[in-house]
């Protein structure tokens, strides 16, 4: 058993030094889950690639790639239209240059809050972000951890009412809403946000000082030339607000209520789908009406989508493949013995809780996998010492949803690796500012919201 703790612990410190040294993680992933499985004595090598690995790589692939391809294909219809550009040049005007990487923080940041996917949004605003550096000379590599601030960490975990699925898993445990613990959301929020900044203005005017410019990139965005009629604002923010609205209505309204027993006969529920129905619904009526608003802007329509389509294809399979790794760890009996040590952390209960979720999510790259697990464990254990107590579940909620999305975005995390595919960019150039923003500092702003929680705030 101590040969195959060590197994997995060797694997993951590899695959983290090697993703980050550029490796790419669609073929370094499951080698390195068959290294760990090398380590576990009389566990079967090719049925945990072919059966484990595959199996989940598969899965993935089958729940998400809708999404990636959606999200793609919006985006580009967002950048070839010339919209990328005019709502670049929007916040340029009413923050100015000086406020860049705060005008695409808070374009990610309501767009994530509004309930889109995180992978939705890195598609949809890497194109506004790619023009508003460009023209104001910031570094590149700066793109990534700004675009990382708004949707991995305060509107992902911290702030009340986020329907993003990290902020929703607590709730069946806890028997809590999204709304949980405001105040304490509210202050761990406002530290990564605030801290989030501070760290990118700083990165921003050290690089302005010795000289670094936005640096010569292929971007494979479209440029314009002065003069080219672009989309007014209210034309270009048009299939952002369908998005946001349509995704809200249909999954708050029309779907409430409904139970669809017909799924059984598929192996599903309706809970677990209509999250994904609803914005699949609302993404493609946003392209439906890009293509028509923007019809003269776009010239081939045809092109344009079919630009979106591959463009997708990089970014699900290097996530599928994290998350096949994940799942073949997560098999071994070893990784058994990891999680008992994990959640059997001393200490408070709201520390024993952060650690727990959060360690797990670091683990198997996830931040909702790994509080899932942490929680399926504990969750009654905690619901025990919070009558025990007189703790307030809410509490429970909040520190559980913020812990998990602090070591979640280590190197080998899914999103991570998506976002710098989606971008062009590597864990080399930009993940220092990623783990800066999105595990310093949440696991700071834990910190201080457990503070908080002891104290009796919720």
């Amino acid at each position: 058993m101590a040969l195959s703790i060590v197994g997995i612990i060797l694997s993951l410190i590899l695959l983290m030094y090697l993703a980050y040294r550029g490796i790419a993680v669609i073929w370094l992933a499951p080698i390195l889950a068959l290294v760990a499985v090398l380590f576990s004595t009389g566990t079967p090598v090719m049925a945990s690639y072919t059966e484990v690995f595959m199996n989940n790589f598969s899965g993935y692939v089958k729940a998400y790639f809708p999404v990636f391809l959606m999200g793609a294909i919006f985006g580009k219809i967002m950048e070839e239209s010339g919209s990328a550009k005019t709502i670049s040049h929007f916040f340029t005007e009413k923050l100015g240059k000086k406020n860049a990487l705060l005008a695409i923080v808070l374009s990610v940041s309501v767009l994530t809050y509004g309930g889109v996917s995180m992978f939705v949004v890195a598609f949809a605003v890497y194109p506004i972000a790619a023009e508003l550096f460009r023209e104001n000379d910031i570094p590149k590599r700066l793109i990534p951890g700004t675009i990382a601030l708004g949707s991995f960490t305060f509107t992902m975990t911290a702030l009340p009412g986020s329907p993003q699925i990290q902020n929703t898993i607590p709730m069946p445990f806890f028997g809590t809403t999204a709304y949980a613990a405001p105040i304490l959301g509210l202050i761990g929020g406002t530290v990564m946000f605030v801290g989030g900044m501070m760290w990118l203005t700083r990165r921003e005017k050290a690089a302005r000082a010795a000289g670094e410019g936005y640096g010569d990139h292929h971007d494979n965005i479209k440029q314009f030339d002065e003069g080219v009629n672009l989309p007014s604002l209210p034309a270009a923010l048009t299939p952002i607000l369908i998005v946001l609205v349509l995704n809200f209505v249909i999954g708050n309204i029309l779907y409430s209520g409904i139970t669809a027993d017909y799924l059984k006969d598929y192996g599903t529920t309706f809970t677990k789908v209509k999250g994904i129905w609803s914005l699949l619904i609302a993404l493609l009526a946003s392209i439906i009406a890009g293509a028509i608003l923007f019809r003269k802007q776009l010239g081939s329509l045809k092109d344009t989508v079919n630009k979106g389509a591959f463009g997708a294809l990089l970014p699900i399979i290097n996530t599928a493949s994290e998350v096949g790794y994940g799942n073949v760890i997560k098999s071994l009996a070893a990784f058994t013995v990891i999680q008992a040590a994990v959640l059997g952390i001393p200490g408070t209960p709201f520390i024993s809780l952060a650690v727990s979720s959060s360690a797990m999510a670091g683990i198997t790259g996830s931040a909702s996998g790994g509080m899932s697990i942490a929680l399926s464990a504990l969750g009654d254990v905690y619901m025990q010492k919070a009558a025990l107590l007189n703790i307030n579940p809410e509490a429970f909620h909040r520190i559980a949803a913020m812990a998990c999305g602090g070591l979640d975005s280590l190197p080998h995390n899914g999103a991570v690796i998506t976002l710098l595919g989606i971008t062009g960019l590597t864990h080399k150039q930009s993940y220092k500012d990623i783990g800066m923003v999105t595990v310093v500092i949440p696991i700071i702003a834990t910190a201080i919201a457990i503070v908080f929680a002891t104290m009796g705030v919720v």
